[in-house]
């Protein structure tokens, strides 16, 4: 995906993300980056979809990589 396409997020998704959300991504995050395992965790924790994490980092602006499942 080049760098002038952005990612469509789902707005069900999306509209579930919380500020804290994404902070909380960003302060996991290592170079802008987070494992998928790390993500899957932190949406079973938060107890919310994969989904709504994957829509958390996406808007936090953290990319997943390392992703095992397709999950996000």
């Amino acid at each position: 995906m080049s760098s002038e396409t952005q990612k469509f997020t789902d707005p069900r998704w999306a509209g579930q993300v919380t500020d804290e959300m994404k902070d909380a991504i960003v302060a996991k995050a290592i170079d802008g980056k987070i494992t998928c395992p790390v993500l899957r965790k932190f949406a079973e924790d938060q107890g919310v979809p994969y989904k709504v994490a994957g829509a958390a980092a996406d808007a936090a602006g953290v990319r997943v990589h390392n992703c095992d499942l397709g999950c996000f």
